[in-house]
């Protein structure tokens, strides 16, 4: 076998890129999709010429290996679960699952079966990421000592067509953004060991105003949409984090990293490439732009940009090819299960936190996700088809 046939669960928002990007990975082969509704299945599967199946029907294909879930949060672990009961290897968008404990259950499920659990995000193995580990790990910033992540914005509802489910239980800024920084920052400091943090819910209700079908509706908002924490590494780092979608303008970077010999900014981890700047002691800061590496180039253009000019790097999938070369090939798994869980336990702590105001001491705990070279990652990337689309 030098392939993975892949199945998509999950045909809303987000799969799009998924459908496009599959093809593009060697070690992947897209064959099918499945969705509640099936129409919204029959219409991704006629697209991009696979099949449309019935999420029963999915799991029961001897010819599907891996099954993406896609799911909304709420249903990532029963359909995940059943997935893996089934004898697919799983890569699930993030979060692993709502409750930790359910995320717990899906480890020791795969492990216990010998099949491989991937979840999102992927974003830390694109360029901008492996530039930024390589200059942590050459030693140009010296012993990281502290930081800031931030993401802050005014939510979902002004561009997404059903945006309530991120105002919910299983929503909110920390179960839906941090894990991309998160990520992000344990691949480049290692594992989170405490946490304190506060929340709160700045405006109690929204006002759909995407243009869509649900546009004018009003969402009652029932989990934190601001919170602050501070986190604490194992190395003994200490990074400022906040996540909140009650702003309406800043102008911090997404992620700081200070050192003993300098500092660096990290490119917005929600995209695979960007500029890595970096400052060596008081000196002024300097770009490393990471387009010239592999899977670093903009190949996606974000919504009101200039038509057909791509101006990020979205290689969403790769972690499926991660997790197919890991299988096929013995390669280290980089966005694994393990990862999934223990940015998962720092999460519903920092939530946890937050509702005791009591600190929150980590359990899980692993080692950073091996590093991707250039080369291994250009090998993954075969590339699109000349008729995909930008968008």
């Amino acid at each position: 076998m030098n392939s993975l046939n892949v199945g998509i669960i999950g045909c809303g928002n987000i799969s799009g890129i998924y459908l496009q990007n599959i093809p593009a990975y060697r070690g992947l082969t897209l064959r099918a999709c499945a969705d509640m509704r099936p129409e919204v299945a029959q219409a991704q599967a006629s697209r991009h010429g696979i099949e449309a199946l019935t999420v029963d029907e999915l799991l029961a294909r001897d010819d599907i290996d891996l099954v993406v879930n896609l799911t909304v949060p709420a249903a990532h672990f029963g359909v995940s679960l059943a997935a893996l009961t089934a004898g697919k290897h799983v890569f699930s968008e993030k979060p692993l699952a709502v409750d930790f404990e359910q995320g717990r259950r899906l480890v020791d499920e795969a492990e216990a079966r010998g099949l491989h659990l991937g979840c999102a995000p992927d974003t830390f193995l694109g360029a901008g990421g492996r530039l930024a580990r390589n200059l942590v790990d050459e030693g140009k910033i010296g012993h990281i000592l502290s930081g800031t992540a931030f993401l802050m914005s005014h939510g979902m509802e002004h561009w997404h067509p059903d945006p309530e489910f991120f105002f919910k239980p299983g929503g909110g800024p920390i179960l839906d953004m941090a894990p991309y920084y998160l990520s992000a920052l344990v691949n480049l400091i290692g594992p989170v060991q405490r946490v304190l943090a506060m929340s709160s819910i700045g405006y109690p209700e929204r006002i759909v105003t995407s243009e869509s079908p649900r546009k004018g509706q009003r969402i009652a908002v029932e989990t934190p949409t601001h919170v602050m924490s501070l986190l604490e590494f194992a190395s003994g780092a200490q990074v400022t984090f906040c996540m909140s979608w009650d702003v309406w303008k800043h102008s911090h970077p997404a992620i700081e990293i200070y050192g003993s010999e300098g500092s660096l900014r990290v490119p917005d981890p929600n995209f695979f490439g960007g500029h890595v700047e970096i400052t060596e002691r008081s000196g002024d800061w300097r770009a490393v732009d990471s387009s010239e590496m592999p899977l670093g180039s903009p190949n996606w253009r974000s919504p009101n940009w200039a038509p057909e000019i791509p101006n990020k790097a979205n290689y969403r999938a790769l972690g499926l090819a991660d997790l197919a070369s890991a299988v096929l090939n013995g390669t280290p798994h980089r966005s694994s299960g393990r990862l999934g869980l223990h940015v998962l336990e720092v999460m519903h702590s920092i939530l946890e936190g937050a509702a005791t105001g009591q600190p929150r001491a980590i359990t899980t705990t692993l080692e950073r996700p091996a590093v991707l070279e250039d080369a291994d990652a250009a090998i993954l990337w075969k590339g699109l088809p000349e008729t995909a689309s930008a968008a």
